[in-house]
Parts: C-alpha cells; structure tokens; sequence
C-alpha cells in the first residue's frame, strides 16, 4: 500500500505553494500524516533552540565595524538566559555599571540611536541587522546625528528606552529578535520610541514586524523605517499618534518600494 492510500489530501493543498504556514495538511485516519508529525517535530524544536541561542556578539560587533559603524555594547540586569525567560523585568532594565559607561561613552545629544537586541531569538539578530541596516543607511538625512550603535544582551523591547536616554538621543529604535514561530524561528522587530526614557510604554512606540527574507524584506522594511525615523523627528512623536503613511509617501512619489 502507498502513501496515497493511506493519506487523505485536503482541498486545499495548492495554499501551500504561496505560504510556509502550516495548513492543508491532509490527514491519515483521524491523525496528521507521519511527515507532517515529523515537521511538526522539527519546527518546534528550531522554534526552542532560537530562543536558548546565544548571539554571537563578536562576528556581530566586527560585521557593523566593518561597514563603517561605531559600536557600543550594554546588557540587561538579566546575567544569564534562564533568568531573562523567567524574569522579563530584568530584561528591561539596563545593567548600571553598563549604564554609567554610556552615559560617559556619549558623543552628545543625538538624533537618532540604533540598538541591537538578541531578544527571544539570536538567530535573527545575528542574521538581519546587517542587511537592513545596509538597506537603510543611504536613505537617512545626512544632517542625521548618529549615536552609536549598542548591540545589547538579554535584552526586551523596552531596553532601548534607557540606552536611548542614557546616550542623549531624540529617538531610539531597536532591532530584536522576536518570539520564534512554528515556521519562523528568525524573526526581527523594530521598535521606535520618540524621547526614550524609562517608564515609556508600548502605545507610545511604534513597530515593524516579521522582518526576514520571507516576510518583509530587508529593503522594504529599510524604507518604512526611514520614513518612522523621519516623520517622529519632524512631529516629534511615536506610538498611536503616528500612523505608518509610508505606502502613501511611495503612491506620491510615483514609485514602489
């Protein structure tokens, strides 16, 4: 007996040619077929080993200077990944010795600082920040005041709020690995907080989501960030009051991202 005798196929099955979600997956008796149970395995377990990886803060540190970038680095009151998943408060909060050395390291009051996060998953701050950043560099201002960038351990969102007021900057945006899904154990975030501080919250930043190669590419998200990190300098604000009008901004222009 073969497969397609014993595999029910579901309608749907063309779906998956367009989307790496798990559907259609067709069924054996009242159960999933074998290779699917064994996908299944697979992807949650890529799913766990993102979120326990570490990021490789050197190769990270030398790729950035190697573009051209000045790097800092800080870590959470987090010390080591257990405590970060159990304790998302610490992840938050900046470490003080590492707080003091930025406040001493700071060029300035500056417009705009870039933070680098390991987050929930290192796979994908390892992997993206350098392309998207590549991406984005020659759309920024060249009036632009940069910081320079932090890559930060055992970091969450908020993190980037005291970096950012540690270094003096007008706006902070952060780059982290998210919350590794069934089919995505990479995904990067982007956070942007206009005037970061401590005590800032989420409805009062803004963020762009599912930045990877098979979500939103790194030149499409590049451009929408250049358009947030522009118009929250202009108004002088993020989170609910900004709406993201970069596709507006694209149609104006008479051009596509």
């Amino acid at each position: 007996m073969s497969k397609d005798d014993i595999v029910t196929p579901s309608p749907w099955a063309e779906w998956r040619e367009a989307t790496p979600a798990r559907l259609a997956l067709g069924r054996a008796g009242a159960g999933m077929p074998t290779d699917e149970v064994l996908r299944f395995g697979w992807a949650h377990a890529m799913a766990r080993d993102a979120v326990h990886a570490v990021l490789d803060v050197k190769a990270l540190e030398t790729g950035l200077r190697d573009a051209g970038w000045e790097v800092l680095q800080a870590r959470s009151r987090a010390p080591d990944r257990p405590t970060y998943l159990r304790r998302p408060d610490l992840g938050r909060r900046l470490d003080e010795e590492d707080a003091a050395r930025l406040r001493a390291a700071a060029p300035g009051p500056c417009d705009l600082c870039l933070v680098i996060g390991d987050g929930l998953s290192a796979l994908a701050a390892g992997r993206h920040p350098l392309p998207l950043l590549g991406a984005l560099r020659p759309l920024l201002p060249d009036s632009l005041a940069l910081a320079p960038i932090v890559i930060a351990t055992q970091a969450r969102v908020a993190l980037a709020d005291e970096i950012g007021e540690a270094l003096g900057a007008r706006l902070a945006v952060m780059l982290i690995g998210e919350r590794p899904g069934l089919s995505s154990p990479d995904i990067l975030g982007i956070y942007l907080t206009h005037d970061p501080r401590r005590g800032r919250n989420d409805a009062q930043r803004n963020c762009i989501s599912n930045v990877r190669p098979e979500g939103l590419p790194f030149e499409a998200a590049a451009f929408r960030l250049a358009w947030f990190i522009r118009e929250s300098l202009r108004r002088g604000l993020t989170g609910v009051a900004l709406k993201d009008e970069s596709t507006q901004a694209v149609l104006d222009a008479g051009g596509t991202t």
